[in-house]
């Protein structure tokens, strides 16, 4: 899908609210339609599997497809995968090929322990779900909590790895979705002037920046390795998901602006940085796009997973 430039710029100009309300009601029927599917599964498994690359906006949509089953009188519980992580050790971490860490690697993942918890959960029993720490890079035991399931209660769990056939394979009866931001920014001779995957970016490096004390010549420069594990470990199973959708919303980028455009007009990368011209061309977008003043962004607005302020953060 695509959207108009000239036509987001009028909309923001003329009736922002409007915009934003319009926008975000299109975004919570594909919320609903997802939520009606998991319910139908529930006999089958209560366990709902969401993946998405990064910056696919995965907490909010699980806990929006949460309040949206429990208003359909489902119990649910959103569990972010990142807690999965395994501490990261030098010594024994999987490296990119360029020798540093990959982040990327399933095999960050503690996929043993997910898979037990999944099998646990399925049979009514306690698990506890470890906190990773992004800030020192490490899984904590101690901050843990416990989940149990009810009758007709499911469990959602989020990550870019959740539909990796790892799990899949051995959860095959789970609800599975695949979300991601999937549409271009054109002006008006039908010319992409804002790339899909730089929505993510954007997203990406200003969450990093304001929750996990990244700086954002770190998030821009891992963004070239992201991008390969994308394709290496994400989009390989996205045909697992029986639920797709576009989490892209229209006026994202003119909200997003104000947060983003100093980040990246203040980068110090060297020009030899892999994809450093898609990221320069990125930044000489923003003046092309109105901005919209973040009053008007809700407070459950998938938006606010990146700018902070919303009803769903930590």
């Amino acid at each position: 899908m695509a959207y108009s430039l000239s036509k987001i710029n009028d909309a923001v100009r003329s009736d922002p609210q409007g915009f934003v309300q319009e926008s975000d009601a299109a975004y919570e029927k594909k919320i609903e339609a997802a939520a009606r599917k998991i319910a139908e599964n529930l006999s089958q498994s209560r366990i709902v599997l969401l993946s998405g690359p990064s910056g696919s906006g995965k907490t909010t949509t699980a806990k929006k497809i949460e309040a949206r089953l429990e208003k359909m009188g489902i119990n649910s519980h959103a569990v972010s995968m990142d807690n999965y992580f395994r501490t990261v050790d030098p010594e024994t971490s999987p490296r990119n090929r360029e020798g540093q860490i990959d982040y990327e690697s399933p095999f960050c993942m503690d996929m043993d322990l997910l898979n037990q918890h999944f099998s646990a959960l399925d049979r009514g029993e306690k698990i506890r779900i470890p906190k990773f720490e992004f800030a020192r890079q490490m899984r904590s035991d101690i901050k843990s909590q416990p989940l149990q399931l009810g009758k007709d209660e499911i469990a959602i769990f989020e990550g870019i790895h959740a539909l990796n056939d790892v799990i899949t394979g051995r959860n095959p009866a789970a609800a599975k979705v695949y979300i991601s931001a999937r549409s271009d920014i054109l002006d008006d001779a039908g010319n992409v002037i804002f790339k899909r995957t730089w929505l993510r970016l954007e997203r990406r490096t200003v969450r990093d920046s304001k929750f996990r004390a990244w700086k954002a010549d770190v998030t821009v420069k891992m963004w070239a390795n992201v991008r390969r594990g994308e394709k290496l470990y994400i989009s390989p199973f996205k045909d697992n998901a029986s639920i797709m959708f576009d989490t892209t919303l229209p006026y994202e980028i003119s909200a997003i602006r104000a947060f983003a455009q100093p980040l990246f007009d203040h980068l110090r990368v060297s020009p030899d940085m892999e994809r450093y011209e898609e990221v320069h061309q990125l930044a000489a977008a923003y003046p092309r796009f109105e901005v919209l003043e973040e009053k008007y962004v809700a407070s459950d607005s998938l938006i606010r997973e990146f700018i902070g302020g919303g009803i769903y953060d930590d």
